[in-house]
């Protein structure tokens, strides 16, 4: 398949992506901004009630060493943590993250969040699935796994539109929200690169 300058531009792993209305970019910890919004992140309800990170992040600071760790991964090629912004106005919206990236065996797992005021405006979906189509031509992967904690309906939702199937549920595979000595279970959901691109029906995120 045949690309033209613009699209070979499009995947450069240190290029914007657009599509959706959306621009997705990287973030810096060494803009004052983004950190500043990678706190109020994780300072959502939402966000606690279905995540809990390794290291908690409840300050500035913490919110620059996350970012900036972020940035060590993807120099590294582990991971590819993307800003989901407004492609007009530039205004963040969420995040979208290739994380896990195993260059043998060709996998790497999704995640995302969105901020509040962008919810239920396909904001996650179209993100993922940019975020998706990038994986499989840059990267040249094979499998993406996402998995969200049981009861996470809308982000089922979210991928099984972007075309993840639902593959099962694991056993005790996350932390319960804000714990790190107790666990719940979790929905596994997995697209191939050889996988027929989804139907593109309406869905709220």
């Amino acid at each position: 398949m045949a690309f033209t300058d613009e699209q070979h531009a499009a995947h450069r792993p240190d290029a914007a992506l657009y599509g959706h209305g959306l621009r997705l970019d990287r973030w810096d910890p060494d803009e004052e901004v983004h950190v500043e919004e990678w706190l109020r992140a994780r300072d959502d309800p939402e966000f606690r009630r279905w995540n809990t990170p390794l290291v908690l992040v409840t300050d500035l600071a913490g919110a620059r060493a996350s970012l900036a760790g972020q940035r060590k991964q993807a120099a590294d090629g582990t991971c590819a943590p993307f800003r989901v912004t407004d492609a007009e106005t530039g205004t963040t919206l969420g995040h979208v993250g290739v994380n896990m990236i195993d260059r043998t065996f060709r996998t790497a797992r999704v995640g995302y969040w969105v901020f509040p005021e962008a919810r239920g405006r396909r904001v996650a979906t179209h993100a993922l699935a940019l975020a998706t189509d990038w994986a499989f031509a840059e990267l040249g992967l094979h499998r993406l796994e996402l998995g969200h904690a049981l009861g996470h309906e809308a982000s089922c939702r979210i991928a099984l539109t972007c075309g993840y199937g639902y593959e099962g549920t694991l056993r005790g595979a996350m932390f319960e929200a804000g714990r790190q000595d107790a666990f719940r279970d979790v929905h596994l959901h997995a697209r191939l690169s050889t996988d027929p691109a989804p139907d593109p029906a309406p869905a709220r995120d």
